[in-house]
């Protein structure tokens, strides 16, 4: 139990800001086997930015209490994943070789195609959360919205390292290291903790079980794409899948809440 404890508290040093234990390191075992807590630390920031927005909401309008609550998730993560998406961005979009793709992608300055997705990413995530939080309108099915998109999003990116290999030959990047190996433990808790709160929605509507269909053509077209240019997955991309997943879910639950 001390050992495990331990293991999710290097997940959550390594995905967060959230303080940790002092005795917390970034040892390659324990950030190997903190695979398996990826999709729980979704729990984690889904429901700090649920809090925000729902305490917000108490004093200002939806668009506001949106705005709050993406600013709470990236000042949780350090902006960790978003970016990945930038660096993603620029390195697939100025290069033209593996070597070139993942020198960009290592450069810590952000390009112009970086700087442009990210602003229509945020301008995607907080349109898209805008009509969510109003189909879904009840607080306990807003909880599971921020929850669940979270916790499914990294489940998606997760699933490369669980079949793809590491691209970096000789493991330098300019962020921490990254999860590269894996075992039975870690697929079995990460399919648990990143499937369990679309379980429990999906209780309530089952059609939202069908929210996996977009995110594993996600999973498999991002898959090809990484190891067609690149020969497997960087941290970088890691976090770029998880933040396309974030939009592609919740885009999912309003297209499936029309149709219900």
């Amino acid at each position: 139990m001390k050992k495990e404890i331990r293991i999710f508290f290097t997940a959550l040093m390594f995905y967060t800001r959230i303080p940790c234990p002092s005795s917390t390191d970034h040892h390659p075992d324990y950030i190997n086997k903190a695979t398996r807590y990826f999709p729980l630390i979704g729990w984690i920031v889904g429901g700090l930015s649920f809090l925000a927005f729902l305490g917000s909401s108490y004093v200002f309008n939806t668009s506001i209490s949106v705005v709050i609550s993406l600013i709470i998730g990236v000042l949780v993560t350090g902006a960790f994943h978003e970016d990945g998406l930038a660096d993603v961005v620029d390195g697939f979009g100025g290069g033209w070789t593996k070597q070139k793709i993942l020198d960009i992608m290592k450069d810590s300055r952000i390009g112009a195609f970086g700087a442009i997705s990210l602003v229509l990413l945020f301008l995607l995530k907080y349109g898209v959360l805008i009509l969510a939080v109003d189909k879904f309108a009840q607080t306990h099915m807003i909880a599971l919205l921020f929850i669940s998109y979270h916790s499914l999003a990294r489940l998606t990116a997760v699933n490369i390292i669980f079949t793809s290999q590491y691209s970096r030959d000789d493991a330098t990047s300019k962020i921490k290291p990254i999860a590269k190996t894996h075992g039975a433990q870690e697929i079995f808790g990460a399919y648990i903790f990143g499937l369990l709160p679309l379980a429990v929605l999906s209780w309530f509507h089952w059609e939202f079980a069908l929210v996996i269909i977009p995110l594993f053509v996600l999973f498999i077209r991002s898959k090809y794409y990484f190891e067609k240019w690149i020969d497997g997955y960087t941290g970088d991309c890691l976090g770029a899948v998880e933040q396309l997943a974030e939009c592609i879910c919740i885009l999912s639950y309003i297209a499936i809440w029309k149709f219900m």
